[in-house]
């Protein structure tokens, strides 16, 4: 495709059902980007869930996959209900969450996957103020995302 830089494979889509069948299996996730990358001509990134036991051991498995870069983390899987009427907001009832409460845990994951792989890892997940920002680039990503602050 004309003017596409880079593909980001999310494989940690808690919002759907099976949505994190890729990324809460390693085999499954270096598997998968293999096959992307056999026929991409741009960089592949892969988005982490944090709803995993060992993130390092997801990162590795794409990282041996091919990926050339990890972006992480995806939303935690958790619930919001209505104050109004009590009930779930979300259609799944559970699902992805984010916001400034994930950022500590996305921090946490950079730092653990930025000593252990080879590749770039782009910090994401609760960054909403400059110092954010810096302290990402401190725990070890090479570049930072904003999404739910803008």
């Amino acid at each position: 495709v004309e003017n596409v830089g880079a593909i980001e494979v999310n494989i940690s889509c808690p919002n759907v059902k099976d949505g994190l069948a890729f990324g809460t299996n390693p085999e499954a996730t270096k598997t998968l980007i293999q096959k992307v990358k056999q026929v991409s001509d741009v960089p592949v990134y892969v988005k982490l869930s944090p709803n995993v036991t060992d993130i390092v051991e997801m990162a590795l498995a794409a990282q041996d996959g091919g990926a050339d870069a990890i972006t992480m983390i995806n939303t935690i899987t958790g619930m919001i209900l209505d104050s109004k009427t009590g009930k779930p907001v979300l259609s799944n009832k559970i699902g992805g969450v984010s916001g400034k409460g994930i950022f500590p845990i996305a921090l946490r994951m950079v730092y653990q996957v930025s000593q252990a792989v080879k590749i770039p890892v782009i910090g994401i997940g609760g960054v909403s103020t400059a110092q954010d920002v810096i302290d990402m680039m401190s725990a070890g990503a090479s570049a930072v995302a904003v999404g739910g602050a803008n």
